[in-house]
């Protein structure tokens, strides 16, 4: 049984946020963060018939970039 699942979460191009979950199928989208764990939460019931992790854990990744002028 699983104890712990770690959701990657992105900036979408399109604006909002994209989750996926490391080393399962399971990749959700939303226009801001607290929807975003909704949306989570409703993709781990429905991946899941039982025995769904205890902790899930949102590991945010930002990007930036910069220039030398």
């Amino acid at each position: 049984m699983m104890n712990e699942i770690i959701f990657m979460v992105e900036d979408s191009p399109d604006g909002g946020y994209t989750a996926e979950a490391l080393g399962q199928s399971i990749f959700t989208e939303a226009d801001t963060v607290p929807e975003l764990k909704a949306n989570i939460l409703d993709a781990m019931k429905c991946h899941y018939d039982s025995n769904v992790p205890k902790i899930i854990r949102l590991h945010f990744v930002k990007e930036e970039v910069l220039q030398y002028a």
